[in-house]
């Protein structure tokens, strides 16, 4: 990404004015090239400002160096309203508080930056909530709600974003401060409003016949709040304006209380038409949300994060969950009855539990991402993804979308707002071949036609910004398209403000981004198979939803720590791909693997593996950083923790075959005058304490005792490293639980490591050479029939998935085979016959899954056997912080406390001295001992010390 030579002028004069947070870096500049819509338009500057009152000042030296200016929230767009080639300010790192909550007036005075999530924890002590809640509420910005109009999916029953507006203190692109309805200072004189008042009286017929036609109109600007009889409402009328006419600096929204009752009505169809068609049977009994849901979209759940991840539903290929709140739980049963009457629906269920409920919803709020992909492995993309008719028209306008689809040879899973008529799908655009951009083209103007057609409108909710405003000659006349341009020059008369959006529009097919991507198949030291074995196509997995700048973790969610640490948009998974993506497509130079941007976004990833769970689309950060780091480092000299902590297995290995040196090195470590040796050579920070090594291994142990017959079955248990060196107390322990449970255990000739340490520091070729001895040595136990049992979660997840990725020809196939055998000590004990948990009942306490278990194998089966034993155990969210070797290396200790501070350590704090804390991680267990001062106990151990005396 090359520089431009005036950005230094630009930069110079921002900071003259007093603008703080002023980046030009080709970092900044690839991270906010892209929202999460198809375009890619690099800015030159990105501003931070720390204070509300820096905007102004951005704006003035923008107008007076004829610079574009883009106001950006969560970076969530889909139709491209957050990027912009000038100036990109981003409002959601810093002019994030709630000002005011006034509990009586049900109201709260906001900056532009709250996410609305932020907001609803703020004003959950008085009951209340913003009523519009779109899917990425957890870490959209009201800010960036009001440049579109939210609305989201109980915008049924609360209203969109414009209908809860009171106020706005903003800045026209003119200059002047514009105080709007209720908030302070509102009602004095304005040039921009006088000018307005006249320019609206004079075209009234255009405004009533075009403008608000139904709720879901969101295309175009919101002319009908000017109305006389609207009373000439300018706040409300800026709400969808897309950041085109003003800069918002606070906003007085309306906050609704929180229902005494839910109730969801989840019904079947035969398909997404057909539960199109009853939408307006349902309507008349006032539910809250109404919501259309594809099977294909639950399909897609159900193979990434397995058959457990979707709760039972009724019958059919297509579902509407009809929500109903109120006062009393009897009524809403009586209503909800009514509502399976009308509705001609062939199947139904009623959910009062709303943690089922809320399982429901978070399906649906993850669409956009579940649906990026098509089920052939195709890419599917926005750009249509926000069609919106009147709800009587939805069952006919869908039918003929999908066959509109079929004649252009697309696919796409339609779901979305039913209830107001809005469309959401993903389309496989075909942006690879060279008639890609034609097809798009082409089919968004029949798209277009077509919604024309039913009443409808290009945008239900998203906002045009660069996908759809060139389309919006098909609905709005020639007069009104002028009316739109002349209220753009009464407020933005220099086109200051994110120009070529909803007026004098760039062309939809402009700056398309993956048109730009490159495949990437050469020399890849992973095989993403995934992805058909290119690397660019996995990075490329990233839409841009965002989803990892949310806090997840009280769902039990981990991504993404490092963001939750930080704040910093660098350090969210989202920041990352965008920065690789930039990479694989030569954005950064001839060898952006070795750029300084590629390694500031990588250094801070644990390389966790929870955005391989908890990201819709399916991105792999940890497999992507070791990738990157491969080719980096691959052949040279690399950092000296890669050598000392990359290759620890090796190291523990040769200190096992001399048990009279493990005292020697364990007093090395202990010793003040050493440790500062120790830890430069191993390039690990001085705060760091190392694991002392065991007496005596597990495997000799193992060696030294006689084992029991199965009745259950063979089990070879996976001895990791870690477990083997440091740990062989929960070796013991798994062996007790195993044997107890039945089963002969038994062990490899010969240690094996799976190569987790060579992985996590991009060593591949050495990964390599790791996963094939170990899954050459454990093959003829599993086609014995003996099952793989890890109790290590990192090496576990290795052994089910990164192994195969590692290797190729038999080797691939052989890891697979192993990888079907592989089992954690839960699944196992859950899929044993007659085996029963012994009895936890009394235990309580917290547990912290080891990130690589959340994101491979899954905690549930973990979370059902205790409580099946009867113990009390509150699962905690996000990572650990120590992420095995990243904690511990030179320059990452005070981001993995901070991470560890988000969760694990205040919950800790919260525990009694008899309250367990469950740890099946050798870091877990490590972090805990170094910052809590707690032991961390291991699932098996628990289980060991709670078994009955064995008879005889």
């Amino acid at each position: 990404m090359t520089e431009r030579p005036e950005n230094s002028e630009l930069v110079a004069a921002l900071r003259r004015a007093g603008v703080g947070r002023v980046d030009d870096s080709a970092l900044a500049r690839s991270m906010y090239s892209s929202d999460a819509s198809l375009y890619r338009v690099p800015p030159r500057v990105v501003v931070t400002p720390r204070e509300a009152g820096e905007l102004p000042a951005v704006l003035g030296v923008c107008r007076d160096a004829g610079v574009p200016l883009t106001m950006r929230g969560g970076g969530t767009s889909i139709a491209g309203n957050a990027v912009g080639p000038g100036v990109v300010v981003d409002v959601s790192r810093h002019l994030n508080r709630v000002l005011e909550i006034d509990p009586e007036a049900g109201t709260a005075l906001v900056e532009p930056g709250i996410v609305q999530a932020r907001l609803h924890a703020v004003a959950a002590v008085h009951g209340l909530r913003f009523g519009p809640d779109p899917s990425t509420r957890t870490r959209a910005t009201l800010g960036g709600m009001i440049g579109n109009n939210a609305c989201g999916s109980r915008a049924l029953g609360y209203g969109r974003t414009s209908d809860n507006v009171l106020g706005l203190d903003v800045v026209a692109g003119s200059g002047e401060r514009l105080r709007l309805g209720d908030v302070p200072g509102a009602g004095a004189q304005s040039a921009v409003l006088d000018r307005l008042r006249g320019l609206v009286g004079e075209r009234l017929a255009v405004v009533r016949t075009e403008f608000g036609r139904f709720g879901r109109q969101v295309s175009g600007y919101s002319l009908e709040h000017l109305l006389p009889e609207n009373g000439f409402d300018v706040a409300r009328a800026l709400v969808g304006s897309e950041g085109t006419l003003a800069l918002t600096l606070a906003a007085r929204i309306r906050m609704v209380r929180e229902p005494a009752c839910r109730l969801l009505a989840v019904l079947g169809y035969g398909s997404m038409a057909e539960a199109a068609d009853a939408v307006p049977a349902i309507l008349p009994f006032g539910p809250v949300a109404c919501e259309g849901l594809d099977s294909r979209i639950t399909g897609v759940v159900r193979e990434r994060r397995g058959p457990d991840a979707v709760p039972p539903l009724p019958r059919g290929s297509g579902w509407m969950l009809v929500e109903l709140a109120g006062t009393e739980i009897g009524a809403l049963r009586a209503t909800a009855q009514r509502v399976v009457k009308e509705s001609g629906c062939v199947d139904s269920m009623f959910v009062e539990d709303m943690a089922l409920g809320d399982a429901l919803w978070r399906i649906r709020e993850d669409g956009s991402g579940l649906v990026a992909r098509t089920p052939g492995g195709e890419q599917a993309h926005a750009g249509w993804e926000d069609s919106a008719v009147p709800p009587e028209r939805l069952g006919e306008y869908l039918r003929e979308l999908e066959a509109l689809l079929s004649g252009h040879g697309l696919f796409g899973v339609p779901y979305g707002h039913f209830g107001d008529g809005c469309i959401h799908v993903r389309i496989d655009f075909p942006f690879g071949r060279a008639d890609g951009t034609r097809v798009f083209r082409n089919f968004l103007n029949e798209a277009a036609t077509l919604a024309a057609r039913h009443g409808g409108t290009m945008s239900g909710e998203h906002g045009d910004g660069r996908a759809r405003s060139e389309l919006l000659p098909h609905m709005y006349s020639a007069e009104a398209l002028a009316l739109c341009s002349a209220v753009k020059d009464v407020f933005d008369p220099d086109d200051v403000l994110n120009p070529g959006i909803i007026v004098r529009p760039a062309a939809v097919d402009a700056d398309l981004r993956p048109p730009q991507v490159v495949p990437l198949k050469r020399g890849p030291g992973l095989a993403f198979r995934d992805d058909r074995g290119d690397l660019s196509r996995a990075v490329h997995r990233c839409t841009g939803v965002g989803k990892c700048r949310a806090d997840n973790t009280g769902a039990g969610g981990v991504m993404c720590p490092s963001y939750l640490a930080t704040r910093e948009e660098k350090d969210s998974t989202r920041g990352r791909a965008r920065v690789l993506q930039e990479v694989v497509s030569g954005k950064l130079g001839p060898d952006g693997w070795r750029s300084e941007a590629l390694h500031d976004v990588l250094d801070l990833c644990l390389s966790c593996k929870g955005c391989a769970s908890d990201c819709p689309t399916g991105i792999d950060m940890a497999s992507y950083k070791a990738e990157a780091l491969h080719r980096r480092y691959r052949r040279k000299i690399r950092p000296r923790s890669h050598y000392a902590l990359g290759r620890l297995p090796r190291w523990t290995r040769l200190a096992a075959r001399t048990p009279a040196a493990i005292k020697i090195i364990n007093a090395a470590m202990r010793s003040r005058a050493l440790k500062p040796l120790v830890a430069w050579g191993a390039g690990i920070d001085r705060r760091r304490t190392l694991p002392a090594f065991a007496p005596v291994t597990f495997r000799r142990w193992f060696a030294s005792r006689n084992g029991v017959g199965g009745r259950s079955g063979d089990v070879v248990l996976f001895v990791d490293s870690f477990t083997d060196a440091f740990s062989p107390e929960v070796g013991k322990a798994t062996v007790q639980v195993l044997e107890h449970a039945g089963y002969r255990v038994s062990v490899t000739e010969r240690p094996v490591c799976c190569g987790i340490t060579w992985i996590s520091t991009g060593q591949l070729d050495g990964a390599r050479a790791q996963a094939r001895r170990t899954v050459r040595a454990l093959l003829p136990h599993v086609r014995r029939g003996a099952r793989v049992v890890g109790m290590e979660p990192s090496c576990t997840g290795v052994l089910r998935s990164d192994a195969e990725e590692l290797l190729s020809g038999v080797d691939a196939a052989a890891a697979r085979e192993v990888a079907a055998a592989t089992r954690t000590l839960a699944e196992l004990l859950a899929e044993t016959p007659g085996w029963t948990p012994p009895d936890l009942s009394g235990v309580a306490g917290i547990a912290q899954p080891h990130c690589h278990h959340h994101a491979v194998m899954g905690w549930t089966k973990d979370a059902a056997l205790l409580k099946e034993a009867g113990a009390d155990v509150d699962r905690l969210g996000n990572c650990c912080g120590l992420a095995g070797n990243f904690g511990v290396e030179k320059g990452h200790h005070d981001v993995s406390v901070a991470v560890a501070e988000q969760q694990l350590l205040p919950a800790v704090r919260r525990t009694g001295e008899k309250d367990v804390v469950l740890a099946d991680g050798f870091s877990c267990r490590t972090q805990l001992r170094e910052l809590a001062g707690r032991e961390g106990e291991h699932l098996a151990q628990l289980l060991a010390r709670h078994l009955p005396d064995k008879e005889g």
